[in-house]
């Protein structure tokens, strides 16, 4: 058995991980890094990156089907398209292989050393990797617990054969003819649309009486116009119950009903990925289901630090990643904090919905009066130009002294702007602030100035 002696042991090469591991060499840290799999965890892998190419591709194969039926708002017109989806999961694969090499790339050039295989931890500062070449023994000063999440799983759906999970659903060789999506949260409904966009009769069953049920109502009606207008059924208040045949079995208002479903997917969640990995040998403080951290992203022992999913909500890789770059800094004997005002979160579901910091019910519950202000798309003239005026920006400020406390918005595009978003809270930004910003015309980040306009009773364009 090989022995190796490092300064920093990273258990985990996703996001939070893998930055971890990028900082650290910066610093000229002895870094290590232990992944079992392909470099970027999930994120890169079978999550964000991919959905997203996928997501493009059927909005460019949708706008062409509307074009052949002569729908198309621009008075565009074309023959019947045609869809090559093995051409579009090789580009897709492209993708992620680039983005795979680039960090690969990254941690080369910061020295970092990677582990290949399954890692498991011995003790607080030792880990034992499964390689290719035989067993491997990691002591470190320092360990960086980064080890992610995995798809949740329903007792009476258990994974395999025609139920799969997201990681199957962006792996899947053709376009299946029906869908079921278990689940009408960001998962099921992203990749639920873009299977209605590229051809299938998807179907949406959720326990809960909304879509989205993280966010609030106004901001998932236009959504959910959209999923009508698409064609895919929603049942609200629907749980589901089993499976035989090409159906999906389904329990709603008291009654069994059966989906067709060539495919199910079940997208209820994802939980920490926290077994089989040695962590029951170490003396960790536990919150639920997820390792208990302080604002350093410190566990309960020494020297023992955890980022990203495996500790907890929100499960966004740009939390882990940032969460990493800090341990990495503090393990250089920086002084850092998590202290956040804002984590933006979108959903890339069309139209598209972006929330960062409180929403006007979470702001009122923190105990704040407050000041919102609206400015839909249907008044942007950038929004017009791109025939997507469904959608709005919100905000929500404090009533006494004009401070912004949250900001939301739904419509095409609208991800683009969760930057400034995150920006304007994080910089303590007022009311007056983003007022006062000359924004360039004509952008959908106008509507983030009207916004602020109209919570000031200024409002120009409405």
């Amino acid at each position: 058995m090989g022995e190796i002696t490092t300064k920093l042991l990273v258990l985990g090469g996703g996001p939070g991980g893998y930055v971890a591991a990028i900082r650290a060499g910066q610093h000229g840290i002895d870094t290590v890094l232990v992944e079992e799999n392909r470099l970027g965890g999930t994120c890169l892998n079978v999550g964000c990156i991919p959905s997203k190419a996928l997501i493009h591709a059927a909005e460019a194969f949708h706008a062409a089907v509307l074009q052949a039926e002569d729908s198309s708002p621009f008075g565009l017109s074309a023959g019947p398209p045609s869809l090559d989806f093995s051409r579009t999961v090789a580009w897709k694969d492209g993708i992620v292989g680039r983005l795979n090499t680039g960090v690969a790339s990254l941690l080369k050039r910061g020295g970092v050393k990677i582990l290949r295989g399954r890692g498991a931890m011995v003790d607080g500062k030792t880990c034992l990797v499964e390689t290719d070449t035989g067993p491997e023994r990691v002591r470190a000063e320092h360990v960086v617990l980064a080890t992610g999440s995995v798809p949740a799983a329903l007792p009476h759906l258990p994974f395999g054969g025609r139920v799969i999970s997201s990681t199957e659903a962006l792996s899947l060789q053709k376009v299946p003819a029906t869908m079921a999506v278990v689940g009408a949260g960001y998962i099921g409904l992203e990749l639920g649309t873009a299977f209605a966009k590229l051809g299938a009769t998807v179907t949406v069953v959720e326990m809960a009486d909304r879509i989205l049920p993280a966010y609030d109502s106004e901001l998932t009606r236009p959504v959910s116009r959209r999923l009508g207008a698409l064609g895919i059924e929603v049942l609200l208040g629907a749980k589901a119950t089993g499976h035989a045949g090409d159906a999906l079995t389904v329990e709603v208002n008291g009654e069994l009903r059966k989906i067709p479903a060539e495919v199910i997917l079940v997208a209820v969640g994802r939980r920490a990925r926290t077994q089989d990995l040695g962590l029951d040998r170490l003396d960790l403080d536990m919150s639920g289901p997820f390792i208990r951290i302080d604002e350093r992203c410190a566990t309960s022992m020494r020297n023992v630090w955890a980022v990203g999913d495996v500790t907890g909500e929100p499960m966004l890789a740009h939390r882990a990643m940032a969460q990493g770059e800090m341990v990495a800094d503090l393990v250089a004997g920086r002084r850092r904090a998590f202290h956040k005002v804002a984590i933006p979160a979108v959903c890339f579901t069309d139209p598209e919905v972006v929330s960062a910091g409180l929403s006007p019910e979470e702001a009122r519950a923190a105990g704040h009066e407050i000041r919102t202000g609206l400015f839909p798309f249907a008044a942007n003239g950038r929004a017009m130009t791109l025939g997507a005026e469904d959608g709005f920006v919100r905000v929500t400020a404090r009533a006494d002294n004009h401070l912004l406390l949250g900001i939301q918005a739904v419509g095409a595009g609208v991800s683009e702007l969760a930057a400034g978003f995150g920006l304007a809270l994080e910089m303590g930004a007022r009311l007056e602030d983003v007022a006062g910003t000359i924004h360039a015309h004509p952008t959908l980040g106008e509507a983030f100035h009207e916004a602020n306009l109209r919570a000031l009773g200024e409002a120009l364009h409405i």
